[in-house]
């Protein structure tokens, strides 16, 4: 296997719901191991995920779980997922459904640099920036 660098993000109990909501939005394969899946025995736990994985057509590969036991949730604002493209790969789709529920800090239109970009929070608190380059 190549080495390749993906975002991994982390929920407080709802990594499943999210992922699924991923996968509506990316298509794709979605696996989701649970720590139910590897033997942990306290059954509030059994059917929280471990580790997600979304592979999507297009090549992209975005992970997730939910907090492991004894360690703290802290969302922030120090990761955001991006996505960029050519027009015509079907990325102002994939705005339209990220910003369902969710909360636009820039609006997806054409900006001073040329490229169809704009910001958003999901509805599962994790931030996006969508970019379609301009053919210039």
């Amino acid at each position: 296997m190549a080495s390749q660098l993906n975002p991994y993000l982390t929920f407080n109990g709802n990594a499943r719901e999210a992922m699924e909501f991923y996968r509506s939005v990316l298509g794709g394969e979605l696996t989701v191991n649970t720590f139910g899946d590897f033997g942990a025995p306290d059954p509030a736990l059994a059917d929280k995920v471990m580790h997600a994985a979304l592979t999507t057509p297009k090549g992209y590969l975005l992970m997730a779980s939910d907090t492991a036991p004894g360690m703290p949730f802290n969302p922030g604002n120090t990761i955001t997922v991006s996505l960029s493209g050519d027009p015509g790969e079907g990325l102002e789709d994939v705005w339209e459904k990220l910003a369902d529920g969710a909360t636009v800090t820039m609006p997806f239109e054409k900006q001073m640099w040329g490229d169809l970009y704009g910001q958003l929070i999901d509805k599962f608190g994790t931030p996006w920036m969508v970019d379609v380059v301009s053919a210039q």
